[in-house]
């Protein structure tokens, strides 16, 4: 039986106090495939409520307990590994082998980072005569985005849970199932009565009211800067934690000495990759000017290299991005790169040829771009790539951080002591060199309008905690 039109309320599946339901659409068909009940602040005070009763016991639980609940949950996480893996492909257009090698993986991934850096984590810390301790913060509100469902719910509900705290998650109202499913996974795994709760539905309708309630005592918050600023705002009158993760507008700094072929191809990959719905996606590359024409014809190449198309065919690279909403926000920045100045490499304006229905956008890569450009300022999350020219390196870590973002950048060099000592320069929470594999164990969050806090492993972990101190505690 579907829990589509249920919330996940107190160990149980429970309808919405006031009946409404809001269609969720597959973007490479532009048709609702099935619908989700949607809460108001009624469902939130009853998820509230459960969450904050079950905080009594739940906080007191034993690191033992808490981390053979983790691994139940891990064991039921691969046996619908499958299932959600098709549940994101239907619900954000991800391509199957993607939703299977990276969405679902990374759930899996995570928890199995989140399991491990528990195994050993410390919860007291004896400093002379007075005695450290991390205890939970109490209900936490989780609100996460669309266009890494399971990578966000994870990377928030598994630390949260080895913290000892009580949660609420709200998924994305536009990639919702998977978020279900997981609650599945949460009960088939016997987490206890209130400790996990789920309610669906709209930003202001249960997103504001979570980040608002007086028995809500933290927010973690992913998605856009501009809706991180009304969760931190709402917050603000209870002086709960917010922890962020929001926008990026990473730079990828090729530097004189990268071999060009290979960074330049990897860098087109990086931007286009989740159909350039990442928020730490290389989405500026920045090449000495000298280059600039070189630069351009390596990436029309890799460029046209991607296969749009259908999500459930076995050669596609790129789905649809995930919304109407997303779709005409792309086409807008497109056409304004255009007007601005731009050099179309590749792509432009319009779907890709043999494509008239999706939410399908060209891969597009301009050239020339100057950083005061719409396109190399605002955030796009579509598969667009902005190169950039520096005059020399100085420029070039100077155009690199003059951003209001901070979440990620990435720096291309034959000579590791030359990429760390550039690194250094960057004002970003991770800094990637020479396109490494993803790192779980890494912490993950940014500087400036990219958000505060840490996810990831034992940063994720930290950040549910309060630290108390005993002082006189003795020997």
């Amino acid at each position: 039986m579907s829990n589509n039109l249920n919330f996940y309320i107190d160990g149980a599946w429970v309808s919405p106090v006031v009946p409404a339901t809001l269609d969720v659409i597959n973007p490479a068909t532009e048709e609702a495939y099935t619908r989700i009940s949607v809460g108001t602040k009624a469902d939130v005070d009853k998820a509230v409520a459960a969450a904050k009763a079950a905080f009594v016991t739940f906080s007191r639980t034993t690191h033992a307990d808490r981390l053979a609940l983790l691994k139940k949950v891990l064991d039921i996480y691969n046996e619908r590994f499958d299932d959600i893996a098709r549940a994101v492909s239907d619900e954000m257009g991800a391509p199957m082998s993607f939703a299977l090698e990276a969405q679902a993986w990374a759930g899996r991934a995570h928890m199995e980072a989140t399991i491990a850096a528990f195994e050993n984590y410390k919860f007291s810390e004896k400093r002379g005569s007075t005695m450290v301790l991390k205890e939970p913060i109490g209900v936490c509100a989780l609100i996460t985005p669309w266009n890494w469902p399971l990578n966000q719910i994870v990377c928030k509900v598994a630390p949260a849970i080895a913290a000892g705290c009580t949660v609420v998650l709200k998924p994305s109202e536009i990639a919702p199932i998977s978020g279900i499913i997981f609650a599945e996974v949460m009960h088939a795994a016997g987490v206890p009565k209130g400790v996990f709760n789920l309610v669906n539905g709209t930003g202001p309708d249960v997103g504001q009211v979570m980040a608002g309630h007086p028995d809500v005592d933290m927010v973690s918050f992913t998605g856009s800067t501009r809706a991180g600023i009304i969760v931190a705002k709402t917050a603000a009158d209870t002086v709960k934690r917010v922890a962020q993760e929001l926008g990026g507008k990473s730079a990828n700094i090729i530097l004189e000495d990268a071999d060009f072929q290979s960074a330049v191809t990897k860098g087109v990959e990086g931007c286009f990759g989740n159909t350039g719905q990442s928020c730490d996606a290389p989405t500026r590359m920045l090449v000495p000017k000298a280059r600039h024409d070189e630069v351009l014809t390596i990436a029309k190449i890799a460029a046209e290299g991607f296969k749009t198309g259908d999500p459930k065919a076995d050669d596609t690279n790129l789905g649809p991005v995930v919304s109407q909403l997303q779709y005409d926000k792309i086409q807008r920045l497109i056409q304004a790169g255009i007007e601005e100045g731009a050099t179309v490499v590749t792509g432009g304006v319009g779907r890709p040829e043999n494509l008239n229905r999706g939410y399908y956008i060209r891969p597009t890569v301009f050239g020339h771009v100057t950083p005061d450009m719409t396109v190399a300022r605002e955030e796009i999350f579509g598969p667009v790539l902005s190169i950039i020219s520096y005059e020399d390196e100085a420029d070039a870590i100077r155009i690199a951080n003059d951003t209001v973002y901070g979440l990620a950048a990435y720096i291309q060099s034959e000579n590791i002591a030359h990429a760390r000592a550039v690194a250094a320069e960057m004002r970003a929470g991770t800094v990637n060199i020479n396109y490494p594999d993803w790192d779980t164990f890494s912490s993950f969050g940014g500087y400036k309008q990219s958000g505060n806090g840490r996810e990831y492993a034992d940063f994720g972990i930290h950040d549910f905690l309060e630290i108390k101190s005993i002082v006189g505690y003795g020997d």
